[in-house]
């Protein structure tokens, strides 16, 4: 990878060339197009003449559309019918600005319209001015960028080391990270592992998409590991993204290799889906950790309402704060019929998607409708400090509609997080990396699907719980006395009736006041004589005492104002009896009620015989509140307990920490 390396260094060098008029967070806005650009070039260099020449052939215009006549002569989907090549371009600085500008022009249409989301003309001309344009153009002529200089990979690393530095000089979010291209070589194995023998069938052809497809890394890698597996099969790649910079990295990149471009799209897969009636054979993505949805949130929501399981959103929406999982639903609406060979997808995730949301939520409904349609195959936990822009754990998911016989109904969890090697030299949050050893072994203990100290097998109800809403029985005392009486004084009911809404007629307003301060009296002054009853345990009983006093003094007191009066002059009581509704089954007491999660494997009943009854033998589950969850607690399912240290080591190394303080102090104060 020296080649790569050097490239990297000779691309960031030619960049301090623009200091001045550029601060280094702009430097991509130039560096990117220019070194796409420059590749484009090398690539079209030793068809340019022929290029030319038979364009002159078709310049009488009987020939409408002559891309595929000049696509021939380039041998890829994009040609330049411009008189200008960068080593041209050179010799003449004079006018770089405006040959330059010529150049890009010359490309076909569909190159130009993806060379131009660089926004790169705005520049030529700051550049221009700056005297920096034709500096940096002649730099660019001193690089080889042509594929059998630097193949497809490398320019993949190239594009990978500049994005990440670029991305630290502009200080952006984690979230917004670029996939090592050892973490894409891993999820392809998976991927693809268990169709090697249908991927080594000679002249076969499968799709696979990207909904968040950046530079193409993904799609780049899946190509040639299908490629190195089979020479006869073809791979068709797709992708979609929302960054104009990458978007433009990528499409260029997709040309060069001979991929068809208009399978590459420009705009926001959620509300833009340019695939919205294809289905793909296989699909990966890695797309930003824990960004909002607020943007596109009308537009999702809306489709979630109206659609519901017709459209990509039918399980349920997350949080706004994280729209990780909108990824999957979305990709999962891309699946093939299993009928029709089905398809495969991986998605790299934090551990978020895992758990967040407890049962009825968005989170927890999505991972519902996954596993209990058995699409979940497995989910491989992932060493931290693996991605440029974030150390965090990641998990890569493998969902399918076409599980092997073996794997139906079950859920394969691999720990790969100590499968891992240190890095020499850190490349911002990346510290460690999976060679190409480990990654074989993951890839054999996915294979192997056998449990081990890395790997568990579970059923796909293992995940799922019960959300049970535990009652207790109400139970109130009533009484009449002054901390009761202030109380009830106090409430909003009682309060009002003193209150008027008349803002405009104060006279009218002050009569309300008057007419109801009388009434709030009538009902203390029949309330109080209850005062000798003392406390009574039984809520029927007390209710038909104040309502018989009432009833004596002439006053009618409407129902909800009469429940706010008991309410005041109660309190809850251990030893009251319960208080019962009208059909005589017994009332919940909110503050008493409790919640448990129950494994759906177990039953309710069992459960709360032996977690919950011999605690409060009067609990009872209302049936009618309970919610299935899923979540995936991956940590607890490896988690190896490690004894303490004895005491007696304790104490030894706290003496020996004593005496080394104890001995500087000594030092400073001689």
């Amino acid at each position: 990878m020296n080649n790569f390396g050097e490239k990297v260094s000779f691309i960031w060098s030619v960049a301090d060339l623009i200091r001045g008029p550029y601060r280094p967070n702009q430097y991509k806005d130039v560096m990117l197009p220019m070194t796409v650009l420059r590749r484009l070039d090398c690539v079209l260099a030793p068809t340019k003449d022929k290029v030319l020449e038979q364009q002159k052939k078709l310049s009488g215009g009987k020939v409408k559309n002559v891309d595929p006549i000049l696509c021939r002569v380039t041998g890829v989907p994009f040609y330049n019918t411009s008189r200008f090549t960068f080593d041209k371009l050179k010799g003449d600085p004079n006018n770089i600005a405006a040959n330059l500008t010529h150049y890009i022009k010359g490309f076909s249409s569909r190159a130009r319209e993806i060379i131009e989301h660089f926004g790169f003309e705005e520049h030529i001309a700051k550049l221009d001015k700056a005297d920096r344009l034709y500096l940096v153009v002649s730099k660019f002529c001193d690089i080889d960028l042509h594929p059998q200089t630097v193949s497809n990979i490398e320019m993949g690393y190239i594009f990978e080391e500049l994005i990440r530095r670029f991305n630290e000089a502009s200080n952006e979010e984690a979230g917004d990270h670029f996939t090592p291209r050892e973490v894409i070589r891993l999820m392809v194995n998976l991927l693809f592992m268990p169709d090697s023998d249908i991927l080594t069938t000679k002249g076969i052809v499968k799709t696979l998409y990207d909904p968040a497809c950046g530079t193409g890394g993904m799609l780049s890698v899946a190509e040639d590991y299908v490629r190195e597996l089979n020479p006869d099969a073809r791979l068709e790649v797709f992708g979609q993204d929302y960054n104009a910079q990458a978007y433009a990295i990528c499409g260029s990149d997709m040309m060069i290799k001979g991929q068809d471009i208009e399978h590459i799209a420009f705009g926001d897969s959620f509300t833009d889906d340019r695939f919205p009636r294809h289905k793909f054979d296989y699909m990966l993505a890695n797309p930003p950790f824990g960004v909002e949805w607020k943007p596109e949130a009308d537009f999702i929501t809306r489709e979630h309402e109206e659609q519901g399981f017709g459209g990509r959103f039918g399980a349920g929406l997350p949080r706004i704060n994280d729209g990780s999982l909108l990824f999957i639903m979305h990709m999962i609406s891309k699946m093939k019929d299993p009928k029709e060979g089905g398809t495969r997808l991986g998605i790299v995730f934090n551990g978020s998607p895992l758990f967040t949301g407890a049962a009825g939520s968005g989170e927890s409904e999505i991972r519902r409708w996954i596993i209990e349609n058995d699409w979940l195959e497995a989910i491989v936990a992932l060493p931290d400090q693996l991605f440029y822009n974030t150390g965090i754990y990641t998990y890569l998911w493998i969902v399918t509609n076409r599980k092997e016989p073996g794997r139906r109904g079950k859920i394969q969890l691999v720990d790969a997080t100590s499968f891992f090697k240190k890095m020499r030299k850190s490349l911002g949050n990346k510290r460690n990396e999976i060679c190409d050893d480990q990654r074989d072994e993951i890839t054999r203990l996915y294979g192997n699907l056998k449990n081990t100290d890395h790997v568990r097998i579970f059923d796909n109800a293992d995940f799922g719980y019960r959300r049970i809403t535990v009652e207790r029985p109400l139970r109130l005392n009533f009484a009449v006395d002054e901390a009761r009486i202030a109380r009830l004084m106090e409430t909003t009911a009682f309060a009002n009736l003193a209150a008027s809404k008349k803002r405009k007629d104060t006279k009218a307003a002050q009569a309300e006041i008057e007419e109801g301060g009388k009434l709030q009296e009538a009902i203390l002054s029949v309330l109080r004589p209850l005062a000798a009853k003392g406390i009574v345990k039984n809520r029927e009983q007390f209710s038909e005492m104040v309502q018989a006093a009432f009833k004596r003094s002439g006053l009618k007191v409407p129902a909800a104002l009469f429940k706010a009066i008991l309410m005041a002059l109660s309190e809850r009581d251990e030893t009251a009896d319960i208080c019962t509704d009208a059909k005589g089954n017994p009332e919940p007491d909110p503050e008493l009620r409790d919640y448990e999660n129950v494994p759906l494997k177990e039953d309710v009943g069992e459960y709360m015989k032996r977690e919950v009854l011999p605690h409060v033998p009067d609990a009872w589950v209302d049936e009618s509140k309970t919610k299935v969850g899923y979540e995936i607690n991956f940590n607890r399912y490896f988690y190896k307990y490690t004894p303490p240290r004895p005491l007696e080591e304790i104490e030894a190394d706290l003496k020996k920490i004593e005496k080394e303080i104890a001995d500087m102090l000594a030092e400073v104060t001689e």
